[in-house]
């Protein structure tokens, strides 16, 4: 039975050369990552307490809030993606990037009950858009229509399974530093994002979130305007994110250098169950929005290997104007604070090295997403 590749070939009059197929994140590859980006503009103080200037111990305030969690609701997003092949437009060869991509929301209703509120698993395949033998026009009519015909491929239909879109990729050229498989997965990536922010859609549409009931979300919320999508702009959306906060187990810390001093001393020395002060701040690349952010040590230094260890980067949209002009209220921050301090536990020790900036129903929300992927094996069996 003919695959994927060859409905791609014969569809776009390209020539497929069965290139070796891999998984793109069980490549090793030695380099950092930061969820956080360094061209940030430190606004000024971005709480309501003015008086705070060194770490504030939250240890009480998250004694007195157990039992009474102030976050219900927990979102992760993951993608996974794979050079299933090259093919030749224009006498050029290009990479075939697919993905798999998993978004869900998990709801906690008491201590006894964690379940799935909303799980999106979407399978997409990224092509350069010179696929399009069309080029510019009527792209998005040819690729969608391209999407409901791989779906009607034999393969598919006796496996039931479907692929959600094809996203093209510019076909330009390319240099060292902007390689065709950045770009590739750059859309999948941005795709992910879509279905992140439309699931937060459809819980504040549904009056899901409120003042009671909050939603965190895994990794920041840094959603950098682009150049699609209907929820494409974070600045047009931000009412969304009144009862959102985004948790980031991974950031740099040198992110506030410029406009703090020692600020990455001050985030490694914080003791247990203290937060640094809030910052405000703005960046060129998410227009008319400021964030509010700081930092919450939820383990002790003796358990850790480094010094950012049990340190987690928390991040707020400031949704109305008068928070964009005194700060999020100081205690709200303190509030947030101890409910995150609450739900470190139980741990997943020995079952992730990243158990130090674990929250638990982030975990499970995690877990519960690559459960639901296809193995990379029978994946890449489907090219």
């Amino acid at each position: 039975m003919k695959k994927i590749l060859d409905f791609v070939e014969k569809e776009t009059d390209g020539k497929s050369y069965k290139s070796y197929k891999y998984c793109f994140e069980n490549v090793e590859v030695p380099k950092l990552q930061y969820e956080d980006k360094k061209d940030i503009i430190i606004k000024r103080k971005g709480e309501t307490d003015r008086g705070l200037k060194t770490s504030k111990s939250i240890k009480d305030l998250a004694k007195r809030e157990a039992g009474k969690p102030l976050f219900k609701y927990f979102l992760d997003g993951s993608r996974r993606t794979y050079k299933v092949d090259d093919i030749a437009y224009d006498k050029k060869l290009y990479p075939i990037i697919a993905g798999q991509i998993g978004v869900a929301v998990c709801y906690r209703e008491n201590s006894h009950s964690f379940k799935s509120s909303i799980l999106r698993n979407h399978l997409v395949i990224s092509l350069p858009e010179n696929a399009n033998a069309g080029s510019a026009r009527n792209n998005n009519l040819f690729f969608n229509n391209l999407a409901i015909k791989l779906n009607e491929h034999k393969l598919l239909e006796k496996q039931n399974i479907k692929f959600a879109k094809f996203l093209p990729y510019s076909n330009r050229a390319s240099k060292d530093d902007d390689k065709y498989e950045d770009r590739g997965i750059a859309k999948i990536q941005d795709e992910m994002i879509n279905l992140e922010k439309n699931v937060v859609k459809e819980l504040v549409k549904k009056k899901k979130l409120n003042p009671n009931t909050y939603l965190i979300k895994d990794g920041s919320l840094e959603y950098q305007k682009m150049q699609s999508g209907e929820l494409k702009d974070l600045s047009t959306i931000k009412t969304n994110y009144a009862s959102v906060v985004g948790v980031s187990k991974s950031f740099n810390p040198e992110s506030l250098s410029k406009d703090t001093k020692n600020i990455s001393r001050r985030i490694a020395d914080l003791p247990l169950f203290h937060r640094t002060p809030t910052f405000m701040y703005s960046t060129e690349r998410i227009p008319n929005t400021k964030f509010a952010v700081w930092y919450l040590r939820i383990r002790d230094k003796k358990y850790t290997e480094s010094p950012f260890d049990g340190v987690l980067k928390i991040e707020k949209v400031l949704v109305w104007e008068k928070e964009e002009e005194e700060g999020l209220d100081s205690d709200e921050i303190d509030l947030i604070s101890a409910n995150i301090i609450n739900e470190r536990n139980p741990v997943c020790y020995g079952h992730d090295k990243r158990w130090t900036k674990h929250l638990y129903p982030i975990f499970l929300t995690e877990k519960y997403i690559k459960s639901k992927y296809l193995s990379d094996i029978h994946f890449v069996n489907l090219f």
